[in-house]
């Protein structure tokens, strides 16, 4: 069942809202995704709201360009970001979450060090 949870960024300047289930995160092994520890979570923007904090935002790009990596300027977490897989969505990164033990989660996995391959054989959270 959907339940409406907050997160931020370490310093505090980003803050938003996700509406979603817990049951579809996703660890990726590709390269940007295990060095940030990323916990993913993809939900439509409908269920996403920032509250405060765009200005803080900054956005890296790399290889296709497609995925749109932002992270706060101040304290450098990566809260959220526009996936690869899913452009049309926000992919939150569930240890941004307040109050939300990852270890209690069943996370799922993604083999993003083989992302062409991977995406056909369709994402656990689609």
């Amino acid at each position: 069942m959907p339940q409406t949870y907050q997160g931020g960024c370490h310093c505090g300047r980003v803050r938003f809202k996700v509406t979603a289930d817990l049951d579809r995160v996703t660890y990726c092994n590709c390269s940007i995704c295990s060095k940030k520890g990323f916990l993913h979570l993809i939900v439509p923007p409908e269920n996403f709201e920032l509250l405060s904090g765009k200005e803080a935002l900054t956005t890296y790009r790399f290889n296709t360009g497609t995925a749109q990596h932002t992270f706060c300027a101040t304290c450098g977490i990566h809260p959220f970001y526009v996936p690869r897989s899913d452009p049309d969505k926000i992919d939150v990164n569930v240890r941004c979450l307040d109050g939300v033990d990852v270890a209690t989660l069943k996370v799922g996995q993604f083999d993003g060090r083989n992302w062409e391959h991977a995406i056909i054989e369709r994402v656990p959270w689609r």
